[in-house]
């Protein structure tokens, strides 16, 4: 037994904290806090971008090939609704197959039924079913149309116009509160930028998505199919797949917006695609829904673009503009009689320099200036006859 024990006071006194001591408790619970909180938010990013990441791999590179993928799949979204498919079928005579000695022939049945004879495809443009697609899609006027949309629903189609410089028609369904594409701007393209292709490849997969990049920018080509030959200008190469059933698709970038109309695909090499490119296109829809066709303006000459090899081939004096010459065929004059080149007096071998101040050159074609007139429009036109030059005024027509 201890006799001299004290009991503890009923109040003890409090000793202060020492200020060093409190800084050091706070240290010490923040660090442990920050632990927490850093664990909590920072190892599950750590696991799944460091622990799982394979040997030679960036995590940059995988999340440049996820928002990739991602836009890809938004671009599709927000235009595959609106991609139709246009199928062609015309009465044709049927036929039957016969056996003899000699072996099988095919000859008519006497009976006519409606055959598929082709496929394109095509995109809505208003709520109210005017479509966008290809004029060589469309050309057949003894042929009859059937719009499938991306639904699988089927309608008639009456072909409303085409237009008659570029590979460009609409065609219209009576249905109501459909979706539409939303345009973008092709002017703004950069070579090596991200682009979906859709359409109805090989008139047989429907709505089949091609993705690539913009391979080439104002690029002229002709194309051609069967009996139709095209002159396309300033046209958009791509690499995405483009095939047979495809022309009048759409051709989108990455936000979803109508770029192109895919028309032609090279047949001699791989992925070589073109496109028209859409800023094309709207004046041509405009047309159709102000004036119900496409206007086109119209000078009504035939002349081949002056370059340093033509002049030197003709003894020409300048190495630019467009000389006036007649075709091969005798019934092609260099000036279509009754035109509004030929009532402002233009001849052959006259040499176009210039409309309104602008030179005519290789890159800069008269086809393509005039490409921003109207039918109605004055122009004054800068030409060489001879070695005199003068300035003549000119009031376009309708290329219709």
């Amino acid at each position: 037994m201890i006799e001299n024990e004290t009991k503890p006071s009923e109040n003890p006194i409090k000793k202060p904290i020492n200020p060093r001591q409190l800084t050091a408790l706070i240290g010490i619970v923040a660090g442990f806090a920050g632990g927490v909180i850093g664990s909590l938010y920072l190892a599950p990013w750590y696991q799944q971008n460091i622990l799982h990441q394979m040997p030679g791999q960036s995590v940059e590179r995988k999340q440049v090939v996820i928002d990739e993928q991602s836009a890809i799949i938004s671009a599709v979204e927000k235009v595959n609704p609106s991609v139709v498919s246009i199928v062609i079928s015309k009465d044709l005579p049927e036929f039957e197959q016969f056996g003899s000695p000699f072996g099988f022939f095919r000859a008519p049945s006497g009976e006519i039924q409606e055959q598929q004879i082709g496929a394109g495809s095509g995109f809505i443009i208003t709520a109210d079913g005017m479509i966008v697609t290809n004029k060589h899609v469309v050309s057949d006027t003894e042929a009859e149309y059937t719009v499938v949309t991306n639904d699988n629903k089927k309608y008639p189609a009456r072909v409303v116009a085409t237009d008659p410089v570029n590979d460009v028609a609409v065609v219209k369904i009576e249905v109501k509160n459909l979706p539409v594409v939303t345009f973008g701007d092709s002017d703004k393209l950069k070579l090596g930028q991200g682009v979906v292709a859709i359409g109805n490849a090989l008139g047989e997969f429907q709505n089949t998505v091609t993705s690539g990049v913009v391979s080439g920018i104002g690029r002229n080509i002709t194309a051609g199919g069967g009996a139709q030959t095209e002159n396309l200008l300033e046209v958009i190469q791509t690499d995405a797949a483009i095939n047979p059933g495809n022309s009048g698709g759409p051709l989108a970038d990455m936000d979803g917006n109508v770029i192109g109309v895919n028309s032609a695909v090279s047949m001699q090499g791989q992925l070589i695609g073109f496109a028209i490119p859409i800023n094309q296109v709207k004046k041509a829809v405009d047309d159709i829904k102000q004036f119900g066709k496409v206007r086109r303006a119209f000078l009504g000459v035939r002349y081949v673009i002056v370059t340093e090899s033509v002049a030197r081939e003709e003894n020409l004096s300048v190495d630019y503009g467009a000389l006036i010459l007649r075709g091969q065929n005798p019934r092609q004059p260099g000036v279509v009689p009754d035109s509004p080149a030929d009532k402002s007096g233009l001849r052959e071998r006259d040499i176009i320099l210039e409309v309104d101040a602008q030179k005519i050159t290789a890159d800069n074609t008269l086809s393509e200036i005039m490409r921003d007139y109207n039918p109605g429009d004055r122009a004054t036109l800068k030409i060489r006859r001879e070695a005199r030059e003068m300035s003549v005024a000119v009031i376009l027509g309708d290329a219709e």
